[in-house]
This record gives C-alpha cells, sequence and structure tokens, in this order.
C-alpha cells in the first residue's frame, strides 16, 4: 500500500564580462569552460559568458558567484524572491529559464555539458526567514546526458548546517510533471511535490518546489525545503544551487 504523503527511502545582466574562446582548432576537441579558465579567479560577481562544447563553440550567459568560499561558482539554480513560476516542463528544464542574475534554472543540457569533463563540486547555499544561512557541499557532481535520464552523480559530502538532504537524490534521474522518471510506483513525485527535480521516492530536497512567503506551511510538502535543515514543512527563503570545476 502506498503511503498518503510518500518520503524519500534509504534577461538583465549585472555585470558582462566576456570570456574569449579558444582559437578554432585544426580538429574537434573538448571545449574550454570558464570553470577551468585562470580568469574565472578574477571575474567581477554577475553574469558572464562561457563556451561550451566542441567546434563550433555553443554560448552561454552564466551567473558567477565570486565571494563563496574563494569564488569560482558557477550558479545553476536560484530562488530568492518567487518572482518565477518553477513548475514547468520537461523541455523547460532541458533548455532553462529565467534572468541569470535573479531567480533562474540554467537548464539540464547546459548542466550536462558543463560537467562532462573534468572535476565538479556542488554548493548548496541557502536561507530561512529568520535569517541563518547554511549549506550543503559535495566534492563531486555532474549530470549524464538526456539519454540517461539526465541521472544525477555526487559524493564526498560536507556539513555547512544544513545535513545531507541530498542523500537519496544521487543516482536519479530527472523528472517533471510531463515526465515521470522517480522509482514511487505510486505516482508522479513531480506532480505530488509540485516541483522538477532528481526524485527518488520522494524527496528530502525540493528546492524547484512552490515558493512559499514568511514559512507557510501548507499544504505539505510542496515548498522550497531542505528537510534536514528545517523539515517539510517549512518553505525556505533563498537557496541557490551552484558548480565549481576543481583544479589539481
Amino acid at each position: 500500500m502506498c503511503p498518503a504523503s510518500p518520503t524519500l527511502s534509504p534577461s538583465n545582466l549585472v555585470s558582462l564580462t566576456l570570456i574569449r574562446p579558444p582559437p578554432r582548432p585544426s580538429q574537434a576537441t573538448s571545449g574550454l569552460f570558464l570553470t577551468s579558465n585562470p580568469a574565472i579567479r578574477t571575474a567581477p560577481v554577475g553574469c558572464t559568458t562561457i563556451y561550451l562544447g566542441s567546434w563550433p563553440w555553443s554560448k552561454l550567459d552564466v551567473y558567477c558567484d565570486m565571494e563563496t568560499d574563494g569564488g569560482g561558482w558557477t550558479l545553476f539554480q536560484r530562488r530568492m524572491d518567487g518572482t518565477l513560476n518553477f513548475y514547468r516542463t520537461w523541455d523547460h528544464y532541458k533548455k532553462g529559464f529565467g534572468n541569470k542574475d535573479g531567480e533562474h534554472w540554467l537548464g539540464l543540457d547546459n548542466i550536462h555539458l558543463l560537467t562532462k569533463e573534468g572535476n565538479y563540486e556542488l554548493r548548496v547555499d541557502m536561507e530561512d526567514w529568520e535569517g541563518r544561512k547554511v549549506y550543503a557541499q559535495y566534492t563531486s557532481f555532474s549530470v549524464d546526458p538526456e539519454s540517461l535520464g539526465y541521472t544525477l552523480h555526487l559524493g564526498g559530502f560536507i556539513d555547512g548546517g544544513a545535513g545531507n538532504s541530498m542523500d537519496g537524490h544521487a543516482g536519479m534521474k530527472f523528472s517533471t510533471f510531463d515526465k515521470d522518471q522517480d522509482v514511487y510506483s505510486c505516482g508522479n513525485c513531480a506532480k505530488l511535490y509540485l516541483g522538477a527535480f532528481w526524485y527518488g521516492a520522494c524527496h528530502y530536497a525540493n528546492p524547484n518546489g512552490v515558493y512559499r512567503w514568511e514559512a507557510d506551511t501548507s499544504p505539505f510538502a510542496v515548498g522550497v525545503e531542505w528537510y534536514h535543515f528545517k523539515g517539510y514543512n517549512y518553505s525556505l527563503k533563498t537557496i541557490s544551487m551552484k558548480i565549481r570545476r576543481l583544479v589539481y
């Protein structure tokens, strides 16, 4: 029998800095990413243009966080004021939506391209309505291509006070209300919890859920939530997900 409330089992650009693409290669080679370019360490906070893939290079505007933990972070998700509806289709999450200097989702195709080569870490920063700021960090992060369901790969949890609410989401495919790829046999987690994410059966984290002001608690578990920080009955004020390439 299915439980009534399933949980997991086990574009206004701020400061445009153009990072020049590498010269055209004689043979197809993998692209240069902003986070592997030394320029990212001195680029200003705001929106920056990067180049993805192999020749011909694909241009992408991203928001760079140059202040947190030494800088060099590329945001792929941000919730901050509820101005943008995140209950969207598969195609929206595939391609991306929103403004990079505000609420946005970078796009699953872009996230895959950013992480398919090299080693990346993930940091999730969040704030509650009382002003407390915490984070969760993961020492490895990558997303598979669409042909593999944009499966999430994570490793190496570092607790910055938020707790590990990505536990159980690693290894999951991405789901939206119109494309169910979760492992919950009794329904579509994205429909049940009004979001889109790497749901299992169903979630500890719901960063793309319904934005609710002043920690509004109803209905159950549909808000912008991070269970190990504030539980299922609390919707966060802000949350952002960002990646940084590891340079050894």
